[in-house]
């Protein structure tokens, strides 16, 4: 059995070494934003001390250098989630990702008594952007309904789909449950209604499963590298070779153009490139690059397994706190939503803090999942591949102080 370099991994993230009131720090915010290794942080310096220049569009040598890194990172996310490199496009966020697809293909190619479907455990930034084109397009928005043990009913969904759903846009792992939703099911129910697309946001799916979107046979696979170890602002969208070419871009301007005449027309150059107007966030890019190398060194398979013991470890260390409330099902992946008695989450996140441990609390962008259990707000800990067993037991440790404290 080989053993997981947990130490080792903990060695290249130097925030870690870091201490908030006198305490280590617990970092259990992970689904929110990871945090990030030293050759991705050292990627950023480099670049700007020794490369930088604008892509595309110079024939001198640091122009040609930042652009072929650029295409080399894009076949990298490529080879990563097993799609071609002409279906890779540079966003700034997986919530760009979604507004582009509404705004382009939404736009372009869904007509008035159309529908999509989407569930309610989805994102916001998975609901706003169907809801304002449902408005704009007079289309109808259905949701697949949420169940008490946090899971998807999706028993109703062929009920749901019809001859008229243009789309079926769905999460692949719910950023408040953990919970990982049967895309392979759900797709397969999608599929026997020809026309009906499917898009996934993996902002929570791509950084603790593996992906491969030729498997999953999904139309759009969307995800933000921030969240992968990568840097902020950069994002990708990742969509069948197909469907780009019939997409207008979105967001217009220099870059994109092959032609651009005051009385004709302005035409496009080809997809994914078309996507990408104004001048990209290069060492964004570069550093997803090297995120997604540093996780293949580790070995993806390891890092899912090695998570997938300390979720155990995690909740059934947790169960053992009185009046603590888990939400979700029993098998999650990476996230542990949580309420302790009657108590506030935000009362709770702050208390925590106090002793160096950092989770999320509110509503998490989530708010007709909260309205679901009708609480105002979740405390969320989150794990990730440098989460150790210490930091669950601090967590723990902490909770039954806060606890104390709040009971007095």
């Amino acid at each position: 059995m080989t053993i997981y370099p947990i130490e080792k991994i903990r060695s290249d993230f130097p925030i870690l070494n870091r201490m908030i009131n006198q305490y280590p720090l617990t970092y259990l915010d992970s689904a929110a934003s990871a945090q990030k290794p030293n050759i991705v942080i050292d990627s950023q310096t480099h670049y700007y001390r020794n490369e930088y220049a604008a892509v595309h569009r110079g024939i001198h040598t640091l122009s040609i250098e930042s652009t072929n890194q650029m295409e080399t990172v894009r076949l990298y996310i490529a080879n990563f989630i097993n799609a071609s490199k002409e279906e890779i496009v540079f966003v700034k966020s997986t919530t760009e990702a979604i507004n582009l697809i509404a705004n382009s293909w939404g736009h372009n190619f869904i007509n008035y008594g159309d529908n999509i479907v989407i569930s309610e455990m989805e994102h916001h930034a998975n609901i706003v952007p169907w809801q304002i084109l449902s408005k704009h397009k007079k289309i109808i928005l259905h949701y697949i309904p949420l169940t008490p043990n946090g899971t998807l009913d999706i028993s109703r969904l062929s009920k749901i789909i019809n001859n008229r759903t243009r789309l079926l846009s769905i999460s692949h792992i719910s950023n408040v449950l953990g919970t990982i939703n049967p895309l392979t099911e759900i797709i397969s129910i999608a599929r026997k209604k020809s026309d009906t697309l499917v898009l996934i946001d993996g902002a929570q799916g791509i950084v603790h499963q593996s992906v491969d979107v030729q498997k999953l046979d999904c139309d759009f696979y969307v995800f933000s590298g921030h969240k992968i170890y990568g840097p902020s602002g950069i994002g990708i969208m990742y969509g069948k070779k197909e469907l780009l070419q019939k997409m207008p871009p979105w967001i217009v301007g220099g870059g994109i153009v092959r032609n651009v005449s005051l009385i004709q027309d302005t035409t496009f150059i080809d997809s994914p490139w078309k996507f990408e107007s104004g001048s990209p966030n290069i060492s964004g890019i570069i550093g997803l690059g090297n995120a997604i190398e540093y996780i293949n060194t580790i070995g993806v398979d390891k890092i899912y397994n090695y998570e997938d013991q300390l979720m155990c470890y995690a909740v059934d260390t947790l169960k053992k706190i009185p009046n603590l409330m888990l939400y979700g099902p029993s098998t999650r992946v990476g996230i542990i939503a949580f309420n302790l008695g009657t108590h506030h989450s935000y009362d709770i996140g702050m208390l925590l803090n106090q002793y160096g441990i950092a989770i999320r609390t509110g509503h998490h962008c989530a708010i007709p999942i909260m309205n679901y259990f009708k609480v105002p707000g979740m405390c969320r800990a989150s794990l990730a591949m440098y989460t150790n067993k210490e930091d669950i037991d601090r967590l723990v440790h902490g909770l039954i102080k806060v606890q104390y404290l709040l009971n007095q």
